[in-house]
């Protein structure tokens, strides 16, 4: 039952694709680690991460990428330098057919390319198995555009900005807006300032899909203060009873932070003084030099305390570059990473000091499943050390979190004020992220907020339904008068990026960064008839035709007759080429529907009965036999037939339509009658003539029908 229920809330009816919204876990959902949320909507594809997970090597720590077309991606925004949120960006960048732009804050590059040259180097993993080379990793490098917070960026209709998320430093969260439609996605984030870092902050505005971490689900962290007390209690209870206490940490993060609290405590007790506090990492040197250069991205607290001296200059800790200068003589404080114990240093001194029960592992930062930091946590009699050997386990084990991620009270409260209809909770274990989801409907429902709660797995797709009503915006010229109601509006509708603006043609080069362009179309066709009975058929189905001499329209001094055709369509035949017309027209759809009609009319001339009799004139001799005359005869008696009947027709309808019509059959003209104006109508030409617009209009209407009706085009 609980399966179907949850699998209710995807299904959708779809109305238009492109009104879907999207969202698809190819990592962190209902776990921690290798954190990538692609977010699809109205034809735009964002992918938010792109990490690894800790657990896993090779390929396997990676997202689901062969789920999708990494081509199709336009835009990566990551959020921090955590290997878990961007350490698979090289390989996406340089080992896919990922072709999109790729955006983070400036300390999240600086500290980037240091921390991932780390990891490749500290993998435990042959060649073969290596995600990416250190040029790989270069060449990503040079690609990725910083951005500051609160800096809005358009990339093809996607905007987005970034907020401080707390957590490390540059982390950022991300409010994207496609098309109207704005989702946040707070990466990891705390809502506590700490020693150097501020608090995340909420972004201002309306918000209609939150996409948010859950790692701490229901738990509620201990007080700082008292977090801290008990941390350095427990650290100097270690090495006074000589041991030697290990804690693995992040490189980058976390890390700072402990380093602040232990200088300190050093600092105020100097009976501990002759105890080494050791920080390995390589990276050290070259990261403190950019929390320094973005001391102003800290708090208030730190910036004061810069003002005054350099607090990551550190009294009592010594930066251990490699195991070979380290001499293990004695009890010591060792921060070394991983955090998670998966190789590298922390996890060579795990295995050396884990035998003896005066040493003491401190874990202070979230551990994920199936790594060894997380089975120590169990505290089991053994482990498998890397090289397959079983190792006693008989260290102290304590857990003190100083994770920078929110408990339930953070995350809750956040969550209420975004106000978001839609939260998406990814980035926790699936226990975790239930009992969360659990407690926030349980908490909606009391105050009866319609608010939804969707927990994805790996590679399941949240649908949600957005149609919001399209507006148009007059700009330019257009916008200078207030339109009145009913009022026509000629314009330009131009699309872009989501947004509608109309406009006037001239306006289009300046505002909508288009340029018109005119193209004329120009056809050739055999004609063997002459010009003015041409020029006949056309009045008989256009009305007025202008004719000219081509020497004086065109500038190319070619010599012959243009005829124009409602003017729009030219009929030019050039001197010396009376065999052939050639017809020009500035191509549009009114135009081409024209220029259609004069080729029908132009192809009928030879064939047309109407011919025979518009080239007929009377003359005293005699043409051939009388069989030949009696022929022509006949044939002139069948056109002023049909053309008698075109007349009657023509009175029957205008009769029907306005009443009692005057007739003159030997002109062939019909005079309408309407509340004492008349409309002249010739039957011949089609034409009507009229003093008073209206009735001009409204005639001239009903012959164009009637024409239609009686005159169709032939076909050919």
């Amino acid at each position: 039952m609980a399966h179907h229920k949850r699998k209710a809330e995807y299904e959708i009816p779809v109305v238009d694709e492109n009104d879907l919204l999207k969202l698809t876990p190819l990592g962190a959902g209902n776990e921690v680690g290798r954190s990538s949320i692609l977010l699809e909507y109205k034809g735009k594809t964002i992918l938010l991460d792109a990490g690894i997970h800790p657990a896993y090597n090779g390929l396997a720590s990676l997202p689901f990428f062969d789920e999708i077309d990494p081509a199709s991606i336009d835009v990566l925004l990551v959020t921090h330098f955590h290997v878990d949120h961007a350490a698979a960006v090289p390989y996406l960048m340089e080992r896919t057919s990922f072709k999109g732009r790729v955006f983070m804050t400036h300390p999240t590059k600086a500290i980037y390319k240091w921390l991932l040259s780390d990891y490749v180097r500290v993998s435990n993993i042959g060649d073969e198995d290596q995600l990416y080379s250190e040029e790989d990793l270069i060449n990503s490098f040079h690609r990725i555009e910083a951005v500051d917070y609160h800096q809005q960026v358009e990339v093809e209709g996607i905007k987005f900005t970034s907020f401080n998320a707390g957590h490390v430093l540059g982390a950022a969260m991300f409010l994207i807006e496609i098309a109207g439609v704005k989702v946040l996605y707070t990466g990891d984030y705390s809502r506590e300032e700490d020693r150097h870092l501020m608090a995340a902050e909420k972004p201002e505005g309306s918000v209609d899909v939150l996409i948010t971490e859950s790692t701490y689900g229901v738990q509620s962290h201990e007080p700082r203060l008292a977090k801290e007390l008990r941390f350095t209690s427990l650290i100097h209870d270690i090495v006074g009873r000589g041991g030697r206490c290990l804690m693995p940490v992040f490189a980058l993060g976390r890390a700072q932070e402990l380093l602040l609290i232990l200088d300190e405590y050093w600092d105020a007790h100097p009976e501990l003084d002759s105890i080494p506090i050791y920080y390995a990492s390589s990276l050290a040197k070259k990261c403190m030099a950019v929390y320094q250069t973005y001391i102003n991205m800290m708090n208030q607290r730190i910036r004061k305390q810069f003002a005054i001296s350099n607090p990551f200059i550190f009294k009592h800790i010594s930066n251990l570059r490699n195991v070979e200068q380290f001499e293990d003589s004695g009890p010591c404080v060792m921060m070394a990473s991983p955090g998670m114990l998966q190789n590298g240093l922390s996890r060579e001194l795990f295995e050396r000091w884990a035998p003896d029960k005066k040493n003491g592992l401190v874990i202070t930062g979230y551990c994920v499943e199936n790594t060894l930091a997380r089975q120590a946590m169990n505290e089991p009699q053994d482990f498998t050390a890397m090289d397959g050997r079983k190792v006693p386990l008989r260290m102290s084990i304590d857990y003190i979190s100083f994770s920078a991620h929110v408990d339930f009270t953070q995350n809750s409260k956040f969550i209420e004020e975004v106000k978001a209809p839609h939260v998406v909770l990814v980035h926790g274990e699936a226990n975790a992220m239930f009992r969360l989801k659990s407690a926030l409907q349980s908490r909606f429902s009391e105050r009866e907020e319609n608010v939804k709660v969707y927990t994805p797995k790996n590679c399941e797709t949240v649908k949600l339904h957005f149609r919001g009503e399209k507006m148009a915006k007059t700009i330019g010229t257009l916008a200078a008068k207030y339109p009145t109601e009913n009022e026509p509006l000629n314009g330009i509708l131009v699309a872009k990026d989501f947004q509608l603006n109309i406009m006037t043609p001239e306006d289009l080069s300046e505002l909508g960064g288009l340029i018109t362009t005119v193209v004329t179309q120009r056809q050739v066709v055999p004609f063997n008839a002459g010009i003015s009975l041409l020029k006949w058929h056309l009045e008989m189905m256009f009305g007025t035709i202008n004719e000219s001499s081509l020497e004086k329209a065109a500038k190319s001094g070619e010599k012959g007759t243009v005829l124009r055709v409602f003017d729009t369509i030219d009929i030019k035949q050039l001197e010396g080429r009376n065999n052939q017309l050639t017809l020009e027209w500035i191509g549009n759809a009114m135009n081409d529907m024209i220029a259609d009609s004069v080729l029908a009319v132009i192809l009928s001339v030879d064939s047309s009965p109407a011919s025979v009799k518009a080239s007929t004139h009377p003359c005293s001799h005699s043409h051939g036999t009388t069989t030949e005359n009696q022929e022509m005869g006949l044939e002139h008696d069948k056109v002023q037939q049909q053309i008698d009947m075109n007349f009657q027709d023509i009175v029957a309808f205008l009769t029907e339509q306005f009443g009692e019509v005057d007739t003159d059959e030997k002109e062939h003209k019909v005079t309408v009658n309407v509340d004492g104006s008349k409309a002249i109508v010739d039957s011949l030409k089609f034409s009507v003539e009229s003093e008073n617009e209206t009735l001009l209009k409204r005639v001239s209407d009903v012959m164009q029908r009637i024409k239609m009706a009686v005159n169709p085009i032939p076909a050919f």
